[in-house]
């Protein structure tokens, strides 16, 4: 009698010191306030909304950086590219049938970072500035922490249940968008072991790019394609597109080539010339690295020396892969550059990739049935740009302002010109046509070699309209900030019903959670 009480007694000890050791993700998350508020959030909405049906599939499509007003300033420029006015102009995902609005802040930071915000998308949980899946109860860069505030993730919490995953970015695919989708780390930058302080490592403590690759829920992530090749390839490889640069890493591993190890008969690519010999109808798992870094921005990528797909080729491409799984998928695709673009206060290439981003959005419109798959759009944080100054209708929407009823433009109280388009932060306040990078690899994320100049530029000369023209700012910086304001969720598909009003960021995991119909 006695020993088969102690026996279960024993095993209930070890059990507790196993979970004192290294609590449960489930755990940690069910526990979370902001997790519980979700969950309530959604379930007062749906009394008020009757349930459209259950998803089989979900598409999250993250404008990096995508503004209200970074939306209404493409959606001009696309229209006006095609002869138009502009203003009447509507984005595809501008067409979805139901429309809120998304608090970006951070637990910590009342204008947030893309980490923080899109672990909030992706695991349900609002946190720091800074981490990826981890709670609130992270530090910042803290490795010690790491155990005890980590959260599993949509992609995890998908593969455990049998479903597909993908990730699409234009950005590097170990960048915060994408790494928050797979990764659990107090610390962003850490993207390959060359980034890890010793503390990092000693805590076991695994860098951005290892954790994709050896990442084990479920089966694994069935695609993913993006930039980045740098941080998966040992610092004394040559890349394969540009030789003079090396790999990042300092283990010496090739997660490239272990990651095709780990998925056998998977396609690992690095061009776009690559990624179209693929027969897709046949590929179960596919992963593409199409540069060192980013990929191109839009305007730059048919300059590109080895060859990029663009944003809607590779969402395109990874619905092929996806549709063909059983059980379903869940893909997340990132403009990520768009971002990018705003932090050089270059608001040519940020509109061009926010059209890509909407040319993506009707791909996937067109490969996928709104019957059984919610397509979400929105933006992980803002930026500080504007549009502002009376311009007439049509005025071009990277012009010099011209006022209703008039030819003439606009001046300023110094009887200088000015454009529609402004930021307050940021580098572009030269009033110059100026290149901020090397070829066309411009703007790599914070400008290089900018010297902000104190006060306004005469625009009488100067092509406003030209790919590197950099719209003038407020306040000079070395680069553009983010800004605190909502942002703008899209959606449509079953359960797309459930976005109304204003919500907190972390809202949208759980709209999926109960889109899919799973147990929360």
């Amino acid at each position: 009698m006695r020993a088969s009480v102690a026996a279960p007694l024993l095993l209930c000890c070890s059990a507790l010191a196993a979970s004192a050791q290294a609590p449960d993700p489930e755990v940690i998350r069910a526990a979370d306030p902001w997790f519980q508020a979700g969950g309530r959030a959604v379930a007062e909405a749906r009394v008020l909304s009757p349930r459209s049906g259950r998803a089989r599939n979900v598409i999250l499509f993250v404008g990096d950086g995508m503004s209200p007003t970074t939306v209404t300033a493409a959606r001009i420029r696309a229209g006006q590219l095609t002869g138009a006015s502009g203003e009447e102009n509507l984005l595809s995902f501008e067409k979805l049938p139901f429309l809120a609005l998304a608090k970006t802040y951070n637990t910590d930071a009342q204008v947030p970072d893309s980490a923080g915000t899109m672990t909030a998308m992706v695991s349900g949980v609002k946190t720091k500035a800074g981490v990826l899946g981890l709670s609130d109860r992270s530090r910042i860069g803290d490795a010690s922490t790491v155990k005890g505030s980590r959260v599993p993730t949509l992609l995890e919490d998908a593969e455990r249940r049998g479903l597909a995953t993908g990730i699409v970015t234009t950005a590097r695919v170990t960048h915060a968008t994408p790494g928050a989708c797979y990764a659990h780390t107090p610390e962003r930058d850490w993207e390959s072991d060359a980034d890890l302080p010793s503390e990092a490592r000693a805590a076991g403590v695994a860098d951005i790019a290892r954790q994709l690759i050896e990442f084990t829920a479920g089966d694994g992530i069935e695609v993913v394609l993006g930039g980045g090749r740098a941080q998966f390839l040992p610092a004394d490889q040559p890349d394969p597109e540009e030789p003079a640069q090396r790999g990042l890493r300092n283990d010496g591993r090739d997660l490239s080539a272990e990651w095709q190890k780990r998925n056998p008969g998977g396609a690992y690519v690095w061009s776009r010339a690559q990624l179209e010999a693929l027969d897709l109808a046949k590929t179960r798992r596919l992963f593409g690295l199409f540069d060192p870094s980013h990929m191109e921005f839009e305007a730059d990528r048919s300059a590109d020396r080895g060859g990029e797909p663009s944003l809607s080729e590779m969402t395109s491409a990874a619905l092929q892969v996806l549709s063909a799984q059983p059980k379903g998928f869940v893909l997340m695709v990132e403009a990520g550059r768009i971002d990018h673009a705003h932090h050089a206060n270059n608001a040519y290439r940020a509109l061009g990739d926010t059209i890509e981003l909407s040319r993506a959005v009707e791909a996937a419109l067109a490969a996928t049935r709104r019957e059984d798959t919610l397509v979400i759009v929105t933006a992980d944080h803002g930026h500080t740009f504007t549009l502002a100054g009376y311009p007439k209708r049509g005025n071009p929407i990277l012009g010099l302002v011209v006022p209703p009823g008039s030819d003439a433009k606009l001046l300023d109280a110094g009887g200088r010109p000015y454009t529609a388009l402004h930021y307050a932060t940021g580098p572009g306040n030269t009033g110059k046509s100026e290149t901020q990078g090397a070829g066309p690899k411009r703007f790599p994320h914070v400008p290089a070699g900018v010297t902000p100049a104190q006060g306004r530029s005469d625009l009488r000369a100067v092509d406003t309209a030209a790919p590197d023209y950099l719209q003038e700012s407020l306040v000079p910086m070395s680069s553009g900030a983010h800004s605190g304001e909502d942002v703008a969720i899209y959606a449509s598909g079953p359960g797309a019903e459930l976005f109304r009003g204003v919500r907190e960021q972390n809202y949208v995991y759980h709209v999926i959670v109960d889109a899919l119909g799973w147990d929360p």
